[in-house]
């Protein structure tokens, strides 16, 4: 049996920066901490790294490849109210993947002009996606809104995508670390994010999003905890 070739240094460093980064905080893990991790030499990592920056860039790069897909436009393809549950599906799974960036973004921003330029650039084609996919839906006659309004709620769909992490980490805290409590959370900010477009639902797309709220969020918040949806 061939043997499978050892990862190189470089992909090590940032399979771990990036675990690191996602439990404890891109702000929280240092460089000596993560050449700790890795048991190798500071000099080792700088030899791949000149510093945490660098990493981030490295994080950032790969954060940018795997939701790049999510975020083209396509003007012929039809869109319904299930593509906007899977559209917010695997944007909330990509976000999971990178979110030490959502976790700790404004701090981010603040410190790193590049992360900065470039996570706005992001926000804005998240704002088009979202727009364009209220756009079908009217078209197709799904939803009911006016022009200002469906910019608004492309608009408001971006703002709590983006901040949903934020908001669970403040709320939960160190309940998060459990993947059970995770899987909730992921699941709640699709259906948050969803509810924002299904109030304006008419039709058989209103049916739709009921028929699939119920499948993919088969419990809700009360408070703090969780108790079964009532039927």
């Amino acid at each position: 049996m061939q043997r499978k070739a050892p990862r190189r240094t470089r992909e090590r460093i940032l399979e771990t920066a990036l675990t690191l980064f996602n439990t404890h905080g891109e702000p929280n893990v240092t460089t000596a901490a993560l050449a700790e991790a890795l048991n190798i030499s500071p000099g080792n990592l700088y030899y791949h790294f000149r510093n945490k920056d660098d990493i981030v860039h490295a994080l950032f790069d790969a954060f940018e490849q795997d939701i790049a897909p999510l975020l083209q436009v396509d003007g012929t393809a039809q869109r319904n109210a299930e593509d906007l549950w899977l559209f917010l599906h695997l944007l909330f799974e990509t976000i999971w993947r990178h979110r030490f960036i959502y976790r700790d973004l404004n701090d981010l921003m603040a410190r790193n002009r590049r992360v900065r330029l470039r996570m706005r650039a992001i926000l804005e084609r998240k704002t088009l996606a979202a727009r364009s996919l209220c756009e079908h839906l009217i078209l197709g006659g799904q939803l009911r809104v006016s022009p200002l309004s469906a910019d608004a709620l492309a608009t408001n769909i971006v703002v709590v995508a983006t901040g949903w992490l934020a908001f669970e980490y403040a709320l939960l805290g160190d309940r998060m670390a459990d993947p059970s409590v995770q899987a909730q959370a992921l699941s709640r900010g699709a259906f948050q994010v969803a509810a924002l477009a299904g109030a304006y639902l008419q039709g058989d797309a209103a049916q739709l999003f009921e028929k699939l709220a119920q499948a993919y969020l088969p419990e809700r918040t009360i408070g703090h905890g969780w108790s079964p949806r009532q039927r």
